[in-house]
C-alpha cells in the first residue's frame, strides 16, 4: 500500500471535471463516491476526512463534476483512478490545496479552520461554479511588484466587495501555485445561479480583479447526490 501524502498545513483539493464514455458505469462511479467520501477515521491526523463533492455541469466542457477534498493526496489520486477504471473519461482537472490567505492573518481560529479543513457543500446552496485564476505580472500591472502593504489594501478592498454577498454565496479558495497552471482555484456555491453571477460580476470592479486578476475557464453545474448526478446525466 502506498504511504500517504500530506500537506505540512491544510488539504489537498482535485476538481475533476468528466465526460460519460462508452464504458461508463455508474454502480462503479457511486462504489467510488462512497469509498472516497468520509475515509478513514479519526480525524486528519488519521487520515480521515475526505469529502467528496458532485454536480452535473452544464454546457458542453463536461457531463459531471467531482470535488474531492481531504488531508491525503494518494487518496484523492486513487479516488481519480477508481473513477477512470469506471468508465468516465477526465475532460479537465485541477489540483490545489486549502489555505489561509498571508492577507488573513489575525483572523479568529475558527476561521482559519474552517479554510484549512472545510465541511463541504454548504447546505442549501446547490449552485455552483469552479474557475482558476492568478495575478497579473505584466509591464504595467505587475501584481508582484506592489509592496505588501499596497497587496494587502487591495484584498481588503475585494474582501468586503465579497461581505455583500453572505449568506447567499459561500467561496472556497484554493492554492496552486507551483502545482498547477494558474495560482488559485475558487469554487463558489450559491442558494441560486445568478448568485454567483452577481458575486463574481460584482468583485471584477474591484481594482485588485480589474488591473490585475487573470481567469481560466469557468465551469458551472449542479450538486447533488452521486445518484442524482448520475441520473441527470443518462447513466440510471
Amino acid at each position: 500500500m502506498s504511504e500517504t501524502l500530506k500537506p505540512s498545513v491544510g488539504w489537498g483539493v482535485l476538481h475533476l471535471f468528466c465526460k460519460v464514455g462508452p464504458e461508463s458505469d455508474a454502480e462503479a462511479v457511486i462504489a467510488a463516491v462512497k469509498q472516497t467520501d468520509g475515509a478513514g477515521s479519526g480525524g486528519p491526523e488519521a487520515g480521515g476526512d475526505h469529502q467528496v463533492v458532485c454536480f452535473s455541469v452544464l454546457g458542453h466542457k463536461a457531463d459531471l463534476g467531482f470535488l474531492a477534498i481531504g488531508p491525503d493526496l494518494v487518496t484523492l489520486r486513487r479516488f481519480q483512478t477508481a473513477l477512470q477504471r469506471a468508465g468516465l473519461v477526465v475532460a479537465d482537472s485541477y489540483v490545489s490545496l486549502t489555505e489561509v490567505s498571508e492577507y488573513a492573518k489575525g483572523m479568529p481560529e475558527e476561521h482559519l479552520r474552517a479554510r484549512l479543513e472545510p465541511k463541504l457543500p454548504p447546505d442549501g446552496k446547490r449552485a455552483i461554479c469552479f474557475y482558476p485564476m492568478s495575478k497579473r505580472r505584466g509591464e504595467a500591472d505587475n501584481w508582484y511588484r506592489l509592496d505588501f502593504d499596497e497587496r494587502k489594501r487591495l484584498m481588503i478592498e475585494h474582501g468586503t466587495s465579497g461581505r455583500r454577498f453572505a449568506g447567499r454565496v459561500i467561496q472556497l479558495v484554493t492554492g496552486s501555485a507551483g502545482l498547477d497552471d494558474f495560482e488559485w482555484g475558487v469554487t463558489l456555491f450559491g442558494v441560486h445561479p445568478d448568485d454567483l453571477k452577481e458575486t463574481v460580476y460584482a468583485m471584477r470592479f474591484d481594482e485588485a480583479s480589474a488591473l490585475y486578476g487573470e481567469f481560466g475557464p469557468f465551469y458551472a453545474g449542479v450538486v447533488a447526490s452521486a445518484e442524482e448526478v448520475l441520473r441527470d446525466v443518462g447513466l440510471i
